[in-house]
């Protein structure tokens, strides 16, 4: 189980500015909800595991809710960063691209295709063919992506993994936000 936060969003510095909006979908025990509120942004936890959730209450707006099975709870809003990691329920890709602000990121990683011969998941529903982020981040500005084998610092086991860092462009059409590192 990991605890310390992904390297893949310690990547992007410039989503996780002071004040700005996250959401954190599927968060679990909260490994970035505690990141993020700790860097002073606004941050909005969603996660079906009540117990899991219970001690992020001070941090933020948690939310329990089976994204799954019910409906998508944050119609309507949007935020400057949206994060995923390790969770894919392909009908809310666009619902999740949808979350994303004018001028927000979308930074999202989790399984790809071959990490069923290494460990769990192992079923195809919960791992990413080459590409498939790619292709849910219509209307997104690709700055990274990466897709295959991984082995990073802090004890992570190797994994195969598929992620993205997207922006979704400004208001005024410039598809790079115009930000100062945290």
């Amino acid at each position: 189980m990991m605890t310390s936060p992904s390297p893949w969003l310690r990547r992007w510095p410039q989503a996780l500015r002071p004040g700005a909006t996250a959401l954190d979908l599927a968060c679990g025990s909260g490994r970035h909800v505690n990141l993020l509120a700790a860097l002073g942004m606004e941050v909005t936890g969603v996660d079906r595991d009540a117990a899991a959730l219970a001690p992020l209450r001070d941090l933020g707006e948690i939310i329990e809710a089976d994204i799954e099975a019910g409906p998508w709870p944050l119609d309507g809003r949007q935020f400057d960063l949206v994060l995923v990691t390790n969770y894919l329920w392909r009908p809310l890709l666009p619902h999740i691209v949808g979350a994303v602000a004018p001028g927000g990121w979308l930074v999202y990683e989790t399984f790809a295709d071959g990490q069923q011969s290494v460990g769990r998941p192992t079923r195809a529903d919960f791992l990413l063919q080459p590409g498939e982020l790619l292709q849910a981040c219509t209307g997104l500005q690709v700055v990274g992506y990466e897709n295959g084998w991984v082995e990073e610092a802090g004890g992570v086991n190797g994994r195969y993994v598929q992620r993205v860092a997207a922006v979704r462009p400004a208001l005024d059409g410039s598809p790079y936000p115009r930000h100062e590192l945290p």
